[in-house]
């Protein structure tokens, strides 16, 4: 085991102008790979080369742990994850205010996953379509962290205390010329932008089942539903669209048009994965574990008295109101086969998110000799994703769609180091949203899903439109993301060609003297 002494440089900036943090994320800035933003205080995660002599500047982080066929052990991600996490112990510094993050494991976990939590879920027919691991997650020494409200960065990194106690001023340098490199980046200007290609207009979504395939999903789990089988199951489609666009200028697109509690971009080197999530999976706070439960959704209005209107009508609804409550009694179960059920509660019920859902918080204390991990899998993957009963949901899922969905409807976020203070040990902090309002982009395709809540009385034409809806403004962000780097080009050539007028008009002066 290594133990871990942290070191941080504070810096001001100012709210309005985060952008040189996010600036250390970008494809263009070597060492970096993700940036992660979490209730309104991003962290970018970028790391520093082992090898500090590469001339090569690739993106890389300490290590990348990936399963699946292909890519790694075809099995459960978390013991692969809990080990490397475990290699390492931070020692506690009183009085230092920093983020719940401050380094170790930041990726995602895929919904198909789940086969190795439920082995009745797995079948062995899926078709992988795109060809992701089932897992990633990359390991992070050195953490910026961006806080909005006091108008602070603070950079992150650790002292790895060597074995041999002579090489620990070295050590510690090391750890000062990390802080230093950050700082100096952060201030610098003019940092380059990832190079975008020319974009092409006129480009058409394609679903991978269609709207005559998606409905018969609808009827067929509504005859389920009919004979007491389930009482809701969640289907999806995916919808493709080739795009020359940066996924990065997605990012930076969807973050200022769809801000949300979760927003990331993740460059898994083959592929990217941008999104925009509102819903919490599951985090752990001193041994409480806390899922978030969202049903029933209204748009917003134009006004305040319009926004009252529309969320009377959501909390009148008969049945979002009734989803809802199934919903909440789902993430009751899961927090109880890991925690204390006298510390379960439902902390709040039917509250309204500046997104005009209906949100709930239910929590608990973990039992003993349970851990984060355990709660992970107890509550993954989110009934807002699968169906009740949970399990059989999920089955009838696979044996329909016959598609792997990859990180759609997985999670996406972090596993912190634990640390030691004095002769407690405390696990590490873990956050993960739903991968929800989720673009993977790969080979120059943005791939998009989005599902609904079946139940007896769905009508099946309904529930294709609003999978439709659903992925509307991820939709639009591409288009409109698209657009603005057109009028860029456009202004661009339009510069050059009217620098050039001068000359040419000079010349012909000349001649005619």
């Amino acid at each position: 085991m290594t133990w871990l002494v942290r070191r941080t440089a504070v810096a001001r900036h100012s709210a309005r102008s985060p952008r040189g943090c996010h600036q250390v994320a970008q494809p263009a800035q070597p060492r970096s790979r993700i940036l992660l933003g979490i209730r309104r205080v991003p962290h970018a995660g970028p790391d520093i080369s082992e090898d500090r002599g590469a001339a090569n500047g690739l993106p890389d982080p300490r290590k990348v742990l990936k399963t699946g066929k292909g890519h790694g052990p075809e099995a459960d991600p978390l013991p692969l994850l809990e080990k490397e996490l475990a290699r390492s112990r931070v020692a506690t510094v009183p009085s230092i205010q920093l983020p719940p993050m401050t380094g170790g494991a930041v990726g995602y976990v895929g919904y198909d996953c789940v086969q190795y939590f439920e082995p009745k879920t797995k079948r062995d027919d899926m078709k992988d379509v795109l060809g992701v691991p089932e897992s990633l997650f990359m390991m992070f020494d050195t953490v910026v962290a961006l806080d909005h409200f006091a108008q602070v960065v603070k950079i992150i990194t650790y002292v790895k205390v060597p074995e041999n106690l002579d090489l620990l001023e070295k050590a510690y340098e090391e750890a000062k010329e990390t802080l230093r490199y950050y700082t100096a980046l952060l201030k610098k200007k003019g940092i380059p932008e990832p190079e975008q290609q020319p974009i092409e207009q006129g480009l058409e979504y394609k679903s991978n089942i269609g709207q005559k395939g998606y409905e018969g999903h609808v009827k067929k789990l509504k005859e389920h539903i009919n004979v007491g089988d389930i009482i809701q199951a969640v289907p999806s489609q995916r919808f493709a669209r080739p795009t020359s666009l940066h996924p990065f200028n997605v990012y930076r697109h969807l973050r200022n048009v769809n801000p949300s509690p979760y927003l990331f971009y993740i460059d898994c080197e083959d592929f990217q994965i941008v999104g925009a999530s509102p819903e919490l999976l599951v985090k752990e706070e001193l041994g409480r574990i806390i899922t978030h439960p969202i049903a029933g959704t209204v748009k917003r209005g134009k006004t305040l008295q319009e926004d009252a209107a529309l969320a009377e009508e959501l909390s009148n609804s008969i049945k979002d109101r009734a989803e809802h409550v199934m919903l909440v009694d789902l993430a009751r179960n899961d927090v109880n086969r890991v925690c204390d059920p006298l510390t379960t509660r439902v902390d709040k019920l039917m509250v309204f998110s500046h997104v005009q859902h209906l949100v709930s918080e239910v929590s608990g204390v973990l039992r003993p000799g349970k851990t984060r991990f355990d709660a992970f899998r107890s509550i993954f993957p989110a009934g807002t994703v699968s169906g009740a009963p949970k399990v059989r949901a999920m089955e009838l899922i696979a044996e329909l769609e016959r598609e792997k969905r990859g990180v759609y409807a997985g999670a996406v976020g972090y596993f912190g180091y634990g640390s030691v203070d004095g002769d407690t040990e405390i696990e590490g902090a873990m956050d993960t949203c739903i991968a929800l309002r989720t673009m993977l982009v790969k080979d120059g395709i943005a791939y998009l899903q989005a599902g609904g809540g079946i139940v007896f009385d769905s009508d099946p034409y309904d529930e294709w439109m609003e999978t439709i809806n659903k992925l509307g403004a991820n939709m639009q962000c591409i288009t409109t993301a698209e657009q603005k780097h057109l009028d860029e080009q456009a202004d661009t050539e339009a510069e050059a060609a009217a620098s050039r007028v001068p000359a040419a008009a000079n010349a012909h002066i000349s001649l005619v003297a």
